[in-house]
């Protein structure tokens, strides 16, 4: 298992079987849509690694958003991209010139898929020229960084949106539409677990320079930013325990396993694991005074699979990257307001979180969230 895109692809079946077109015909399907007339985004990927590829390949569907340009530190990729996607020479860029997108019409925003250092300066030299910033998560190395990237962007009068793809997906949002309307009654509590065994211990993400920390920074985030959409509440307070079997592996700085306790102002509780360390690790559980709802896998590339106290989840999947692409050309050109948010300022939210855990961590003492 060499990275949490590796093991989010293979929790996850592989795909739906697609229905006869009578069917799709009856059930009011996608197929007989009207084609989509509106505004398309202009999109380059910086960054052509496997979940760079994964963006790409789920963007051939979008209807709002297309792949136009690419910026990368290796020339054999870009040539390759370049055939595969039909990207002109005009809209290839390398890390060292890409600050030219600023006169390119053909790119509106730049999708930074990067290690999570590099976020910040990258997002920061987007913003300058004059392009909308879209970042994977975490966004940045910590929240000071974060705000900074906000900052940067609100001046350059661009949009900063971050890629929490399961802030569309449907089984997700269903239940965020149950606890609204009431149908759990009073929350009560929230289980978040996300883990998995790392392989390669060269990877960039065993470093602490490059990625930040360990496990939290990359799939932990998921229980991080799933306890607040979940709940619907911002927490206060955060107490955490970390354990570290094989020093080796996990160096000074880079956490293997980490359990994390979130307290919000109603009084509900979050209990959550992130590990490099436990495979099989990816289930949201919310408990409320009327009802439960449970996804598991919560996060994974789909089918999310979910339940709740009146049955199962049954909900249509769709490839999440194309969603989310749709659905954040939308927010940019439309101005569109998304159920969960998936702006800089969210986030900056779950860094100042992530923060507070390792000050936990570190000082084995109750944190106050601001």
């Amino acid at each position: 298992m060499k990275s949490r895109r590796d093991f989010l692809q293979k929790i996850s079946a592989t795909a739906l079987a697609v229905p006869f077109l009578s069917s799709a015909k009856a059930a009011g399907s996608s197929f007989y849509e009207e084609p989509y007339e509106g505004p398309v985004l202009k999109v380059a990927i910086l960054g052509l690694g496997s979940y760079g590829t994964r963006v790409a390949e789920a963007m051939r569907d979008c209807k709002a958003a297309k792949l136009t340009g690419v910026i990368s530190g290796t020339p054999s990729k870009i040539a390759d991209w370049q055939k595969k996607y039909g990207i002109p020479a005009a809209n290839c860029y390398n890390y060292e010139n890409f600050d030219k997108i600023k006169d390119n019409k053909d790119i509106d925003a730049v999708y930074i898929i990067t290690p999570n250092a590099l976020h910040k300066d990258q997002a920061i030299r987007v913003a300058r020229a004059g392009k909308h910033v879209i970042c994977e998560k975490p966004m940045a190395l910590n929240a000071k960084e974060g705000q900074e990237m906000v900052d940067a962007c609100k001046k350059a009068n661009v949009k900063l949106l971050v890629g929490y793809r399961m802030h569309f997906e449907a089984n997700t949002l269903e239940i965020i539409r149950m606890r609204n309307a009431g149908e759990l009654g009073k929350v009560m509590f929230f289980q978040g677990l996300s883990g998995f065994r790392i392989g390669d211990p060269g990877q960039w993400r065993l470093s602490k320079e490059l990625a930040g920390g360990g496990a939290l920074m990359d799939i932990g985030i998921y229980s991080v930013n799933g306890a607040r959409y979940m709940v619907g509440e911002e927490p206060v307070w955060v107490t955490a325990q970390e354990v570290k079997t094989d020093p080796v592996k996990f160096k000074e700085g880079v956490d293997e396993t980490i359990t994390f306790q979130l307290g919000f102002p109603s009084g509900v509780i979050a209990s959550c694991l992130s590990t490099y360390s436990m495979n099989y690790l990816d289930r949201f559980f919310l408990n409320g005074t009327q009802g439960f709802a449970e996804l598991q896998p919560a996060t994974g590339y789909g089918p999310i699979k979910g339940r709740t106290h009146k049955g199962e989840l049954n909900l249509p999947h769709k490839t999440h990257q194309t969603v989310q692409m749709d659905e954040m050309s939308a927010i940019i050109l439309q101005n569109k307001k998304p159920v969960v948010p998936v702006d800089g300022e969210e986030g900056v939210k779950d860094l100042r979180i992530m923060d507070a855990i390792y000050e936990a961590v570190r000082t084995g003492k109750k944190v106050e969230l601001g």
